[in-house]
């Protein structure tokens, strides 16, 4: 049944693509029937272009130029002006585009998700190859990027002239998306002949951290030979310090768990009562510099018909993060750590309508204050050759190869963790505000003496010193081939051939064993000497009255100089290993050592069309793509105490056929239709068949293997469109889609006996190393089902040139989006049961609004971009038993505002805001299903303000 069904689908395409091209030859013949009597139709678009209009206008209208010329559903954002693009970040450009939401770090956006669908969904292509750029951020904001999404933070936007999202799928497109694939381009010399060239300044403020930072870029690039040579260079560098505050509870959790309370019988459900299981005060400082370049050289020798275009692109992020957390540690651990059970519930007070535990007064609380500080860099580079040729008249080749690294290495990661042992009166209090609890510690935070640094014989918690090191290398190599041939004026062939490799690469140190417990301070050194006071929090939070400001952390310099924990060695002292290993020896280090290489051959043939029915333009696209893709995993697992390499191997194949169909009923009114079949390849952390085995005679037999046998998520998708261009500069447009997901990737139990272990994978689980017939509970990635996804687009842009004098200067940008989604996710061990929740990522509703006012000489606008609450994890953890968890994040606003002078036709000046509402990033833990939606994190990082000038020549 499930074959038949998905061969009823792909038939439905096939023929449908079928008829469409039949449609397009017989309307192509009544066309020339009678084309005596026909009158010449108007190029709609050639009129559109007739316009002329400069800065942000100009920027709109090049974009509705090239959503109206194609056949699919694509929206674009373009360069006002040379190395002058509209917002100082690409992430926060694309989300003006209807049905793109961003993820942010640091208040910068960084990654993005469009029609609900995250980065993992969505390829992203740089002057024609697919390329991946990976940095690091927060725990809460993802941290490393290990998997397939793009970081679009890595660049400056000034190195971009367009930004073009496809949301249809078309078969000379590249497969590897269900959301969109994203094009970036960079400025080539071609794009205006001739001497170019420009440079920009600007000096940004930020009222958080109080900093001053400097952004600049650059441009030149000029033709030469009567236009038959150009060469294009561009620059851009800038430094960003910004300071992150406020309140994390590292999620909550039921009042049961981790032994549950000492005096625990005074709650009345505790089962059912959730409490912050790591309730801390955070301000953590940010720091960054990223340079960027581009070089293009073109050449069209003899202006003939072959043109070659060499891009290359760099780019290089280098970033320091210092995070300072004051925290209560007992409500997440054991009693073995000294956790909950010696806890003594003084007073609470329980919400009756979530079961939080809003308010407590505790007893013998341990207290942690901590600093960590990494070193993040991250360094990409692509080049691309490209040559396009013209045969004949009819007959066209384009080919093109390139490689894109990206290359991120966090070289230092050092957390220090200094005590305060059982702690009688702290109490917190989310009574008056959910986001920002009172909390009083119960003693002096800002007094060193009353810290202390327990040492590897000291009662639990100890304090702690993490050493660590993790390296990302992604690599893309793309090469590709393209014939058109003009059948007949209304008629064009394509075929091409695509061979792509990826290759993902990782790698981790830690100290040994994951041993992260810290040496006592020798004899005489004193608490002072080994911290520093953190003072100034809480800066336009709007603290509870009392809390606390200041507070004494660990000097981390200081304690090299005491330690010397960056020696990579053994120091001989009890607590004192300092080495960074990463295979043998540490097992805790081994699932980040892999190596991925995913090897895509396809090929494709593809008809366009464009002519007439019966007076009504119809255009289109219909097409087949068929690919194989080949995966090398490998990885490492423990053995007998040694790191023994695992490698498997998998290949699939896919039929992707497409069809896209655009008709113009009327004048400046075009509907448009589109029908796929797509493929996005499955997680890359997945695919690694690294295996574990609980020890004999364990509690509970448990087993977990990677699966590089994972076939990728799989969808057919349907679109459809209506655009009203019933103005100059103007559109009014509606888009209907829905996307039946019938694969999905999740992590799946099943009980298995050893034997059957076995036969799965018998390097894993080598014949006669257990009893045969022992069951164990196994886990592995696995496709299971997917669900639907739908949602519709509405579409507002116009300058208002009907109204009088100055005000017929001003316009607007509107667009809603809603999505739906129904994803089945597995909740039991076994996966007997699922949940039906939206996908993660996925917002129900997001808008943008943009007001402008641009004379030519003067230009000002604000927009605002709203993304309404969702998912990040599900499900969760922390959850009570019989429940749901769920991670997310819940609604934001974020407001942002420029404005530009042209003192004359060279130089202009301008300012812009950025988050001039200084919204919060809140994240919320809660239950599927049920109204408690408790704070996770509640951090932010204020306003940021731009001042610059620009000039051309």
């Amino acid at each position: 049944m499930i074959q038949r069904h998905k061969f009823a689908r792909h038939a439905l395409v096939a023929t449908a693509s079928l008829g469409a091209l039949a449609l397009a030859m017989m309307a192509h013949d009544a066309a020339a029937q009678t084309a005596e009597v026909a009158a010449p139709q108007t190029d709609d678009a050639a009129e559109v272009d007739d316009i002329v209009v400069t800065g942000f206008r100009a920027s709109l209208q090049n974009s509705l130029n090239i959503k109206r010329r194609e056949a699919g559903v694509v929206d674009a954002i373009s360069a006002e002006d040379i190395a002058d693009f509209p917002d100082t970040n690409l992430a926060e450009s694309i989300q003006r585009i209807p049905g793109v939401s961003i993820d942010r770090d640091a208040g910068e956006g960084r990654s993005i998700t469009v029609r609900g669908l995250s980065s993992e969904f969505t390829r992203t292509r740089i002057n024609g190859i697919e390329a991946q750029a990976s940095t690091g951020a927060t725990d809460s904001s993802g941290g490393v990027n290990r998997g397939r999404g793009f970081d679009f933070n890595v660049f400056a936007s000034e190195l971009f002239n367009n930004i073009t999202v496809r949301k249809t799928a078309s078969a000379e497109t590249e497969e590897g998306s269900l959301g969109a694939t994203v094009d970036l381009r960079t400025s080539r010399p071609f794009d205006k002949m001739g001497f170019q060239g420009a440079l920009s300044g600007q000096y940004g403020y930020n009222d958080l951290s109080q900093d001053w930072s400097p952004r600049f870029a650059g441009l030149i690039s000029n033709t030469w030979a009567d236009d038959q040579i150009g060469a294009l260079f561009s620059i851009a560098y800038s430094e960003r310090d910004s300071l992150e505050e406020g309140f994390s509870s590292v999620r909550w959790g039921p009042a049961s768990a981790d032994g549950g309370f000492q005096n625990g019988a005074v709650l009345p459900n505790a089962a059912r009562t959730y409490h912050p299981r790591i309730p801390r005060y955070g301000s953590l400082e940010h720091s960054q510099e990223r340079l960027g370049a581009t070089l293009s050289v073109q050449a069209r020798p003899g202006n003939g018909p072959t043109l070659f275009t060499m891009d290359m692109l760099y780019s290089k992020l280098d970033s320091t993060r210092s995070e300072n957390f004051l925290q209560a540690w007992s409500l997440s651990r054991g009693a073995d750590q000294g956790g909950k059970p010696q806890v003594d519930i003084m007073s609470f007070e329980i919400d009756p309508d979530t079961g939080e535990m809003i308010y407590a007064q505790l007893d013998d609380m341990d207290i942690r204050s901590e600093q960590r500080f990494d070193e993040l860099e991250t360094e990409f580079k692509q080049m691309t050759f490209g040559v396009e040729h013209e045969f004949s008249d009819r007959l066209r080749f384009d080919g093109l190869i390139g490689r894109a690294e990206s290359s991120f290495a966090n070289p230092v990661q050092v957390s220090a963790i200094i005590d305060r042992q059982n702690v009688d009166g702290y109490s917190y209090d989310f009574r008056q505000n959910r986001n920002l609890p009172a909390i009083n510690w119960g003693f002096n935070v800002a007094d060193p003496t009353q810290w202390s640094v327990v040492g590897p014989t000291g009662a639990q918690p100890r304090s702690e010193l993490r050493i660590s090191s993790n390296f990302q290398e992604n690599v893309y190599t793309t090469g590709e081939a393209n014939l058109a041939f003009d059948v007949s004026d209304w008629l064009t062939l394509k075929a091409g051939v695509s061979r792509k490799e990826y290759e993902s690469s990782s790698r981790a140190f830690a100290r040994p064993n994951n041993a992260n417990g810290s040496p006592a301070l020798p004899a005489g050194t004193s608490m002072a000497s080994v911290t520093n006071l953190l003072s100034g929090f809480g800066r336009n939070l709007d603290l509870p009255s009392g809390a606390a400001t200041s507070w004494v952390r660990p000097d981390l310099a200081a304690l090299q100089t005491v330690w010397n924990y960056n020696c990579n060695c053994d120091t001989g002292v009890a607590g004192g290993d300092f080495r960074l290993i990463g295979l043998n020896g540490n097992p805790s280090t081994y699932g980040n050592w892999r190596d991925v290489t995913e090897t895509d051959t396809g090929a494709y043939v593809q008809a366009d069309w464009d002519t007439e029915i019966m007076g009504v333009p119809f255009r289109g696209n219909v097409g087949v793509r068929q690919v194989k893709t080949e995966v090398d995993a490998l990885g490492y697992s423990n053995v007998g105490g040694v790191a023994t390499p695992v490698r498997g191997e998998n290949e699939y194949d896919d039929t992707l056929p497409s069809l896209n169909v655009s008709i113009e009923p009327m004048k400046d009114l075009i509907v448009r239709v589109g029908a796929a079949k797509v493929m996005a390849r499955p997680p890359v952390t997945s695919l690694v068949p690294v295996f574990t085995l609980s020890a004999a005679g364990a509690a509970t037999n448990t087993a977990s293997l990677g699966n590089v046998e994972l076939e990728p998520y799989r969808a057919t998708t349907y679109d459809l469109s209506v655009e009203y261009y019933f103005a100059p500069e103007a559109l009014l447009s509606f888009a209907y889609f829905y996307k039946d997901i019938s694969t999905y990737v999740q992590t799946t139990t099943e009980p298995l006996s050893y034997s059957q272990l076995t036969a799965l994978n018998p390097v894993a689980f080598p014949a006669g190393g257990r009893p045969a017939g022992d069951i164990y509970q196994f886990s592995t990635p696995a496709n299971t089902p997917g669900g639907p996804l739908k949602g519709f687009e509405i579409s507002y842009q116009q300058t208002f040139s009907f109204l009088p004098s100055l005000l017929s200067n001003i316009g607007t940008q509107l667009n809603y989006t809603h999505v739906e989604s129904e994803i089945q996710y597995c909740v039991t061990a076994t996966c007997a049961a699922f949940v039906t929740a939206d996908l993660v990522n996925l917002s129900p509703n997001a808008w943008n609004a943009t007001l402008y006012y641009d004379d030519g000489k003067f230009n000002a606008r604000v927009s605002a971009a709203y993304r309404d609450t969702y998912f990040q994890n599900v499900p969760g953890s922390n959850g009570a038993t019989g429940l749901i968890p769920y991670q997310g994040k819940t609604e934001t606003t974020t407001i942002d505002a420029s404005a530009s002078y042209n003192l004359t036709d060279n130089l202009s000046v301008s300012v812009e805001g950025l988050n001039l509402t200084d919204e919060a990033n809140r994240q919320n833990h809660g239950d599927i299903g049920l109204p408690r939606d408790s704070t996770y994190v509640y951090h932010h990082t204020g306003r940021q303000v731009y001042i610059g000038a620009r000039y051309r020549f």
